[in-house]
């Protein structure tokens, strides 16, 4: 099992694409979570899901939702060599933050407190060009001697952090780069105080790439240094390139170098000698600007879309030579049947709806005939709500080749409207396409002593693995509903029923008899005293009881009249909105 947590996309040209950092540790954009069960093919769906949630509860994630079956796949032999037990899935938006970074170091034998993980600063981390957070599991089963093996688990981060200039003395800057010179203390803001009681070793590395080897030595030879060795002898005075602050303690240089260039350069630090009174603080001061390339793979993979509207789109996968064949293939260019090959492993939503058959493929900026470029093709089409579509290729590209492009065309679904994320105008997101080159190799071999205690880092930079990159997770937009629809209805509806029935809760609990004496009290305290007083007089004067004005039953008529309309406007309303919901 696999699993990634990554923000940020790894910069093929300018960090490398060719050496065991950026083909193994560099992932796609959010979470990356690939397992191989060892189970029945029936079971494997049921073990899968049983996964998902468990590492979504440790990791305070949303891995949970890898277990639909819209959101994971099985591969044949495109991606990573299985027995039809491998399952899968990429969740391109998930956001990484210092909740999954807790968990992933307690797993850490002394976690954040001592050796090398209490450099993990979280502010240095979180604000960097890129970090990735890779946990690889590993179980097996007892071997026929009946030894269990156990499991395995390696963890790794990756990141790439921009040194604090203010507190180096020196940086040099050119055109398009900045060159800083740097310390740990500088990039993470803590030093190195010893190393795990727990850990049986504890070291840091310094690689020098082949291209800083390079033009050390250019620049050694632009210097007239005579003696032997000099980049080789790190932290010396007499290297004209850089300065380190602490003397190495070990140095490996690498063996049989392909690449036709100088070999790289490898500096072993041991932590135990260091403690809390003497912290470990490696730095590099620059003495001179060096200008150098990081390897590259063969070709430098970008996939975009074309197309415009919400009806139909293409997506497109190009490659652009990278000149590596002046190392690797200088031999075999000039014939015929010299071909590179690229694996091609592509995943697409349910939602979108990729035409297989519009496959076509451009050499040189010219159509090239699927048969003579693609050897093999594997074709899983997606079903709607069911299963997402996969793709996998295997293409021979010429070895003379500068540019070569893909296209698929496809179509866009139509989700219902429960299945919208809450930001679904932002646009639906097209999982990273693996590029594999499994004619290449990012082992590198490193000339070591005869000690019994052989490094791990060394046998993890022997461990021979294909070149491998992903490509630029694509953003697509869909047809998305009026989402203010709903509410306009809701509120339209609700105001009619408070109306109705507030207006025939008013009515029939309106009680007459003390509406008609109210008025009369109100229309007798509008009549003024003396026409009261006179109309006293004159019934006395006559010898008959005096009686008040009637106005009051004129008005209480009327207001009668007024309730009975408004009755019958309240029941034609009732009416009307009983037929229109009908």
């Amino acid at each position: 099992m696999e699993l990634s947590f990554t923000q940020g996309r790894w910069n093929y040209d300018r960090w490398g694409g060719f050496d065991p950092i950026s083909s193994s540790n560099a992932k796609p954009p959010g979470v990356e979570l690939w397992a191989v069960f060892d189970v029945p093919k029936d079971q494997v769906d049921a073990s899968w899901k049983n996964l998902t949630h468990t590492l979504s509860g440790l990791f305070c994630a949303s891995i949970n939702f890898l277990e639909s079956s819209t959101t994971y796949s099985t591969h044949e032999w495109g991606f990573h060599p299985s027995s039809g037990g491998l399952r899968y899935g990429t969740l391109p938006r998930e956001a990484v933050c210092t909740e999954n970074l807790t968990p992933w170091l307690k797993l850490l034998p002394c976690r954040d407190k001592a050796g090398l993980s209490a450099l993990l600063d979280r502010p240095s981390i979180y604000r960097g060009f890129y970090h990735s957070q890779r946990l690889h599991l590993t179980s097996s089963e007892f071997h026929s001697s009946g030894v269990e093996s156990g499991i395995v688990l390696e963890q790794a981060l990756t990141v790439v952090l921009q040194p604090n200039s203010h507190k180096m003395s020196k940086t040099f800057s050119s055109e398009t780069k900045l060159q800083p010179s740097w310390s740990l203390s500088s990039i993470f803001g803590r030093k190195v105080t010893g190393r795990c009681i727990l850990a049986k070793t504890s070291n840091v590395y310094l690689q020098l790439e082949r291209g800083l080897v390079t033009g050390l030595e250019n620049l050694q030879k632009d210097n007239m240094i005579t003696g032997p060795d000099h980049v080789g002898s790190g932290g010396l005075k007499d290297n004209p390139g850089f300065e380190l602050s602490v003397r190495p303690d070990k140095m490996f240089k690498e063996v049989n170098s392909l690449h036709g260039k100088s070999s790289s350069i490898l500096y072993e630090y041991s932590i135990e000698r260091y403690s809390v009174f003497e912290p470990f603080d490696l730095g590099l001061t620059w003495k001179f600007p060096v200008v150098w390339s990081c390897p590259r793979a063969p070709l430098h993979s970008s996939r975009f879309l074309m197309g415009s509207g919400n009806q139909r789109g293409t997506i497109a996968i190009s490659f652009t030579s990278t000149d590596l064949e002046e190392g690797f293939l200088s031999a075999n260019i000039g014939e015929e049947s010299c071909k590179l090959q690229a694996d091609i492993f592509q995943v697409v939503p349910w939602y979108i709806k990729a035409y297989y058959h519009t496959l076509r493929v451009f050499v040189d900026g010219q159509p090239e005939a699927i048969t003579n470029v693609v050897e093999k093709m594997h074709v899983s089409p997606s079903e709607d709500k069911e299963s997402p579509g996969v793709m996998e290729l295997v293409l021979k590209f010429p070895c003379a080749v500068k540019s070569a492009a893909l296209t698929l065309e496809f179509d866009k679904g139509f989700l219902h409207i429960d299945e919208y994320p809450p930001d679904a105008n932002q646009g639906f997101d097209i999982p990273s396409a693996v590029i594999i080159f499994p004619n290449f190799q990012t082992s590198m071999h490193y000339l070591e002593d005869n000690s019994s205690n052989k490094s791990p880092m060394l046998s993890k930079f022997q461990e021979k693995s294909p070149v491998l990159s992903y490509t630029e997770v694509l953003l697509v937009p869909l047809t998305t509903p009026d989402f203010s629809m709903p509410y306009n209805v809701i509120t339209i509806t609700c105001t009619v029923f408070a109306l109705y029935f507030g207006s025939l809760l008013n009515v029939l609990r309106r009680r007459v008899g003390e509406e008609e004496r109210i008025l009369k009290n109100s229309a007798s305290k509008k009549a003024g005293r003396l026409p009261q007083l006179l109309s006293r007089l004159s019934a006395k004067l006559r010898g008959k009881e005096w009686e008040p004005p009637q106005s009051p039953s004129t008005s209480s008529s009327f207001i009668s009249s007024k309730l009975i309309l408004k009755v019958f406007i309240v029941a034609g309303v009732a009416v009307f909105w009983q037929y229109y919901s009908e």
